[in-house]
């Protein structure tokens, strides 16, 4: 793996052994030509962040500010290490699980909010999707033009709960995976650009 461009493009990214799913090189690059330049000057909520992949990406485009929310210790320790190999500022690691950072992340709006939970693939397997498309303090930290970028296991999909505030703007598929683009009601700024990518 390694960051695709910006001022760290092409430097390696470490994957922690305990990521046994990283997000494909070709899966980024898809997802950042849809954001195009959503990213320069965003704030940037990484979720499971795993290596941190997603909001390293963001701050070598220019993001203004990235925290990556990952209950593993080893797979923090990696993060920190990616962003001093990468020389990217602007970088908070918060070790924490998921679902407690969300109840105490506070009033802060994120631009751009990528979440990358384990693949419910078997009965008994948490569905994350579930979990985080019915949260109230996640939908809080979204900025009324940002964008929330859901990946999961493409054979489950993804069924917003009744009564839960995202609607989704865009839909891909790649392999296994399946991203869903989410934006909150009020959010008056244009959709992303849904062209073939």
């Amino acid at each position: 793996m390694r960051i695709i461009t910006g001022s760290a493009g092409g430097i390696p990214i470490a994957v922690p052994r305990t990521v046994l799913r990283p997000t494909a090189d070709r899966v980024r690059e898809a997802v950042f030509s849809i954001l195009g330049d959503r990213v320069e000057d965003a704030s940037v909520l990484d979720l499971f962040a795993g290596s941190g992949s997603y909001g390293l990406e963001c701050l070598s485009r220019g993001a203004r500010r990235a925290v990556f929310v990952e209950s593993d210790r080893s797979s923090c320790s990696v993060i920190s290490q990616n962003l001093a190999k990468a020389r990217l500022s602007g970088g908070t690691v918060a070790g924490a699980p998921v679902e407690s950072w969300l109840k105490r992340a506070g009033a802060e709006k994120f631009d751009l909010i990528f979440a990358d939970p384990p693949y419910a693939k078997q009965r008994g397997d948490r569905d994350w999707n579930a979990v985080l498309l019915g949260s109230a303090e996640l939908a809080s930290l979204l900025a009324s033009d940002g964008l929330f970028i859901l990946e999961s296991f493409a054979k489950g999909g993804q069924v917003v709960p009744p009564g839960s505030p995202w609607r989704a703007v865009d839909e891909r598929r790649y392999g296994d995976s399946l991203l869903v683009f989410y934006q909150l009601p009020s959010a008056d700024a244009p959709a992303p650009d849904t062209a073939a990518v």
